[in-house]
């Protein structure tokens, strides 16, 4: 069912035209992603959905039940209202709701053939099934804690800092959850533990959702499609990032050479995709098989939880070695030992050790407020550790910020890339025409004029950033370099980097971005630890997630000891079996050459999306939508196959 409709939109700012012609649908349960380079008209088709901007031209259908909502990029509060206060006044509907359906159920128990009473008490019940608003109370406290917020709960919300602020607005949301939820770029200001609770709250409470991210992990995670803003019309792609991957190369492949380059992209990147996400998926469904399979052996054998938390911790560690070979042939930029750093009373990094060679691209991770900025500061001199050495050779450094201070906003993008005049720019080592390479980061000539103070936060950042890699510098050191970026640009970002022949150094919690960048992460845990690894970012947080379950099961079995009480058993528990069922056995015997001509049918549709004789025969849409079908059945009956080859080998022991 369509919840809202656009049809033939066009809106000009200025004598800039953004959009003309488009048509869009948001169908309930649809979690949609608008992409595009910054400034193509993105926030605008948000609006006009939204209904904050009226398009020039055409029409916005909507039903007047539907309630849609947004995240405001600057949230305002009323004074006075602490940040639970806060929440509270956002959820005032449903706490009237629930109040009067606790009304409705005592009145209806003295007369309990009203049928006005019964009628309105069924209302107000779907309404609050609808919402999930039936433990608000608890569902409260957990936002707050998994948006750590909880420490700030009665302080007055007007005093937190701006990201702070977006959390308690966006934690309101999300608890109030609208017909249709829009929201712009949500993961800013939210570390990737946030991220994960928020993934997991848009999944399971099936919101209606329009998102504007540059995240492609969280994009990857929850959409269901994908639609691309281009050239004043929209594109819409069925699936995920990496399907969007596959599907527009196709559509590239039947449009002009000129998009040569970008073709040369999209299959590098989902090469990638493939090679990586891939093979972690399949490590990761054994561990969530044994997981799974532990809950109900923990029942009978508690030692077995802590077995696997040791082999688990013992996995993580198995790709913490290094290369300690490399050590006198790579040049040493920092040696750093024995690292303490104390602020008002807090812990930042305690008795940390590490050194930092020449090819380094180490990844700085973990919760806001942790210290990974500030141990950028540490690497920089810019603050002093309270103990340790920080022992650095001699090399350069370039640095960017989230503030852009490299940046000289009375200057034009021409006068900062050629200070002395010319239009030649020095590219690691290559000679470039400052128009060439500006283009490269997606600027027209037109822009070479402009002072830097007329652009946005987004295309500043593009002007940092190319800046650096015109540097003479052995090091960069990046503070978020993703944020304010449109996927396009954190493409080419990527690409520089890899190619950076120096040391690369940065705090991001963008994971798709480090598992593609970084070979080291240094992981800060809390209370001054940090942790080395040289494992891809969401390999590690996939273990870390299998090991908290373990926790949690072992709390649970701990719990229920200690009160006397037995471990939790089935009522009628089963005899135990010897031997496979018949349908398990058939299931053993058939499954392998069923999952086979699985994997040929995947493989002749992903080659049919490269040959557009092939695709447009069929229908793009068409051959996409069969892959993402038989791709589910390959991955179901990929779990069936496992549970009975573990069922086997657990009747042979």
């Amino acid at each position: 069912m369509a919840l809202v409709g656009l049809f033939n939109i066009a809106k000009n700012y200025d004598v800039k035209q953004l959009l003309k012609g488009v048509d869009f649908q948001l169908n309930e349960g649809e979690r949609v992603a608008i992409v595009g380079q910054n400034g193509c008209g993105k926030s605008t088709l948000l609006k006009i959905i939204s209904g904050e901007v009226t398009a020039d031209e055409g029409t916005r259908v909507l039903d007047k039940s539907v309630l849609i909502d947004s995240l405001d990029q600057n949230p305002t509060f009323s004074e006075g209202l602490n940040v639970r206060d806060a929440i509270e006044n956002e959820l005032a509907d449903l706490s009237h709701a629930k109040q009067r359906y606790e009304e409705l159920s005592n009145l209806i128990a003295e007369d309990f053939e009203n049928k006005k009473l019964l009628d309105e008490h069924a209302t107000i019940s779907n309404y609050l099934d609808h919402h999930n608003a039936w433990n608000l109370d608890d569902k409260i406290e957990r936002v707050l804690q998994e948006f750590k917020l909880k420490e700030y709960e009665y302080r007055d919300v007007n005093t937190l800092s701006g990201g702070e602020q977006r959390r308690v607005a966006l934690a309101s949301l999300i608890l109030k959850k609208p017909d249709v939820l829009l929201l712009d770029e949500p993961t800013n200001h939210l570390d990737v533990y946030m991220v994960e609770f928020l993934e997991e709250i848009l999944l399971k409470e099936k919101f209606t959702l329009l998102i504007i991210s540059h995240d492609r992990h969280f994009i990857n995670s929850i959409v269901t499609r994908i639609v691309e803003v281009e050239n004043m019309n929209i594109y819409s792609y069925e699936g995920g990032y990496d399907q969007y991957l596959v599907l527009k190369e196709a559509r590239m492949q039947s449009m002009a050479k000129t998009h040569n380059t970008l073709l040369k992209f999209l299959k590098k990147e989902e090469e990638w995709l493939s090679r990586g996400v891939r093979a972690r998926l399949t490590r990761n469904q054994g561990r969530k098989a044994r997981v799974f399979e532990l809950r109900e052996q923990a029942k009978k054998d508690p030692t077995l939880i802590r077995k696997m938390q040791i082999d688990l911790e013992r996995e993580k560690k198995s790709f913490n070695r290094g290369d300690d070979k490399g050590f006198s042939k790579k040049k040493m930029l920092f040696d750093i030992e024995n690292l303490h750093y104390k602020i008002a009373g807090k812990n930042l990094i305690e008795n940390f050790t590490t050194r930092i060679l020449q090819r380094d691209r180490i990844a700085i991770v973990g919760h806001n407020g942790s210290g990974k900025s500030t141990l950028l500061k540490l690497l920089l001199g810019r603050i002093k550790p309270n103990k340790g050495n920080i022992d650095k050779g001699e090399f350069k450094i370039g640095y960017f910020d989230q503030h852009r201070e490299m940046l000289n906003e009375e200057k034009t993008i021409m006068d900062t890339f050629c200070p002395d005049g010319g239009d030649i720019v020095d590219v690691m080592g290559n000679n470039m025409h400052v128009f060439a390479y500006m283009k490269s980061f997606l600027f027209p000539e037109e822009y070479m004029q402009k002072k830097l103070g007329q652009l946005s936060g987004g295309e500043k950042n593009r002007v940092a950033l190319a800046l650096l890699f015109t540097r003479k510098v052995d090091c960069l050191i990046l503070d978020e370099p993703t944020n304010d970026l449109d996927i396009q640009t954190i493409n080419i970002l990527e690409e520089k980097l890899l190619n950076f022949p120096g040391a690369l150094i940065f705090v991001s919690h963008d994971r798709y971005f480090i598992d593609k960048i970084a070979n080291k992460l240094l992981i800060f845990k809390g209370n001054g630890v940090v942790e080395e690894s040289f494992q891809e970012y969401s390999e590690y947080l996939l273990i870390e997630k299998n090991i908290n379950e373990l926790y949690e099961i072992e709390k649970e079995v701990k719990t229920i000891k200690a009160v006397g009480g037995d471990l939790p058993i089935d009522p009628k528990p089963e005899k135990k079996k010897t031997k496979l069922s018949y349908k398990d056995q058939r299931d053993l015997e058939r499954l392998p050459e069923l999952i086979e001509a699985l994997e040929t049918k995947i493989e002749e549709l992903n080659t049919c999306l490269y040959d557009p004789a092939c695709y447009e025969e069929k229908g793009l849409v068409n051959v996409a939508d069969e892959l993402k079908k038989v791709e589910a059945e390959y991955e179901e009956m990929s779990e069936r196959y496992l549970e009975v080859l573990e069922m086997e080998e657990e009747y042979s022991q």
